[in-house]
C-alpha cells in the first residue's frame, strides 16, 4: 500500500507562490505517474497537472498552464507542484495521486485512473 503525504499548502496572496510536495517513504515513486488534483468548496475534484512515470512528460489543465510546474525527484521519492501567480480561483484542497506505470498521452486522466491518494493540503489564496 503506497502512502502519499502532501505538504506545502497554506495561505497566499493573489500573485504569490506556493510549492506543494508529495512524498512517500515506503516505496520508490519512480514507477508511478503522479497527478495533482484540486477540489474547490462544493465542486468536483479535478486534475490540474500530471507527470508520467517513464518519460516524464507533463500536462496541465488550461487554467494553470504557464503558472504551475509539476516535477519529480525520484531519488527523494518526492513530486512537486510549483504554483505561481496564484489567484483566488486556485483556492481548494490539493491532492496528489499515484498510478503505477502510468504514461499518458496528451492529457491527464480522470481521478478514477489513480490507485493511491494523499490526504490533501489546503491552499487558500486571498484577494
Amino acid at each position: 500500500q503506497l502512502q502519499l503525504v502532501e505538504s506545502g499548502g497554506g495561505l497566499a496572496q493573489t500573485g504569490g507562490s506556493l510549492t506543494l510536495s508529495c512524498v512517500t517513504s515506503q516505496y520508490t515513486l519512480e514507477y508511478y505517474a503522479i497527478g495533482w488534483f484540486r477540489q474547490a468548496p462544493g465542486k468536483e475534484r479535478d486534475w490540474v497537472s500530471c507527470i508520467n512515470a517513464n518519460d516524464g512528460r507533463t500536462y496541465y489543465a488550461g487554467s494553470v498552464k504557464g503558472r504551475f510546474t509539476v516535477s519529480r525527484d525520484n531519488a527523494k521519492n518526492t513530486a512537486y507542484l510549483q504554483m505561481n501567480s496564484l489567484t483566488p480561483e486556485d483556492t481548494g484542497v490539493y491532492y496528489c495521486a499515484a498510478d503505477l506505470f502510468g504514461d499518458y498521452e496528451g492529457t491527464c486522466p480522470d481521478k478514477s485512473e489513480y490507485d493511491y491518494w494523499g490526504q490533501g493540503t489546503q491552499v487558500t489564496v486571498s484577494s
